[in-house]
């Protein structure tokens, strides 16, 4: 199967998910509603954005299904929910949901590593159809090598059910805590034999960041279990990786697709020349266009089904149901709050 690891949606209304003022008000999700052509509020703007977003994945033919993402709220140290600094919140049942109503979305499933639940939480949503579970730290304010998440990482192990980590850097969403960009963080994970996707290859977002691509490269020759998607690479402020990732053999042969849509994705003009880049830029189906520039980039076969190969797909969870027992060590006693 041909998937698209990294797809986005939002969410205004409870108990879907929120967006804070602040975000929704902003230059950026502003743009992304008028090339959406999202005109609703509420309700409506949710299923204005649901029926969007089957109508693209439907429409990019090239693709077989494609990674719709939760995103959990923040989460303080000591697990309590954090209303403030929870900017974007997208439910795992939504999710669920939208996987059920669309049949070429999978389900990605989201939980804050500090949530006294997490690990219950985790299981309820690979009962669900869980392919992969999504982390962006440096907006969700945890540190993935912090001992509070190592219970996760068993957890995931154990259903192999992939992590498909942010990494590098970040300008959509606010930023709470950037000095946890570094895919080095994740090195617990790979030690427990998670599989880890580290989203992005560790790419800056502007020129000011710090950029680490070359450690996301060190981590592949170190781990089997590290790989990186290329959500985003197709944005002018990370395209830069694209002649190192390529020319890396090892690294290369880690790359998953993922295009972080509604993101949109502009041609690499330096590597791939203008009047190509520009043919490219008429094609207005953005998660269509994602996948029109990679393959022009030369990715092969392995490149395009490596997802499908690494995601718990519906088989492969049927094939290994989840035992309700495990681990009594880590599962913690507390029940879910109901919210993903």
């Amino acid at each position: 199967m041909v998937i698209d690891c990294h797809v986005h949606v939002s969410a205004f209304t409870l108990p879907h998910g929120s967006m804070s003022a602040q975000l929704e008000t902003s230059l950026a999700f502003r743009f992304m509603r008028r090339r959406l052509g999202i005109t609703g509020n509420g309700a409506e703007a949710d299923r204005q954005i649901a029926d969007k977003l089957d109508q693209v994945v439907c429409e990019t033919e090239q693709l077989d299904a494609a990674v719709v993402l939760a995103f959990d709220r923040v989460y303080d140290a000591d697990g309590q929910f954090n209303s403030a600094k929870t900017h974007f919140h997208v439910s795992n049942d939504y999710v669920i949901e939208l996987a059920r109503r669309y049949p070429k979305v999978l389900f990605g499933a989201s939980v804050h590593s500090y949530r006294k639940d997490a690990v219950m939480e985790i299981e309820r949503c690979v009962r669900a159809g869980a392919v992969l579970l999504k982390w962006l730290p440096i907006v969700q304010d945890f540190d993935p090598s912090d001992e509070r998440c190592f219970p996760v990482y068993e957890a995931l192990a154990h259903y192999k059910l992939p992590l498909l980590s942010h990494t590098g850097g970040e300008r959509a969403l606010p930023i709470l805590r950037p000095r946890v960009a570094d895919p080095a963080l994740l090195i617990p994970a790979l030690k427990r034999g998670v599989t880890v996707i580290a989203a992005h290859c560790g790419t800056r977002s502007s020129p000011i960041e710090e950029d680490f691509v070359s450690t996301f490269i060190r981590l592949t020759r170190e781990y089997e279990n590290c790989y990186g998607d290329t959500a985003a690479l197709d944005l002018p402020s990370r395209s830069h990786a694209w002649k190192t990732l390529l020319n890396d053999p090892v690294a290369r042969q880690r790359l998953v697709h993922g295009s972080d849509w509604p993101i949109p994705a502009f041609p690499p003009a330096r590597r791939l020349g203008i009047p190509a880049s520009l043919k490219l830029m008429r094609e207005h189906n953005w998660l269509r266009r994602d996948v029109q520039i990679k393959q022009r980039l030369g990715l092969d076969a392995d490149y395009w089904h490596r997802a499908g190969r690494l995601l718990r797909l519906p088989a492969a969870a049927q094939a290994s149901p989840v035992d309700p027992r495990w681990p009594a060590t880590v599962r913690p006693q507390t029940t879910s709050d109901g919210h993903g």
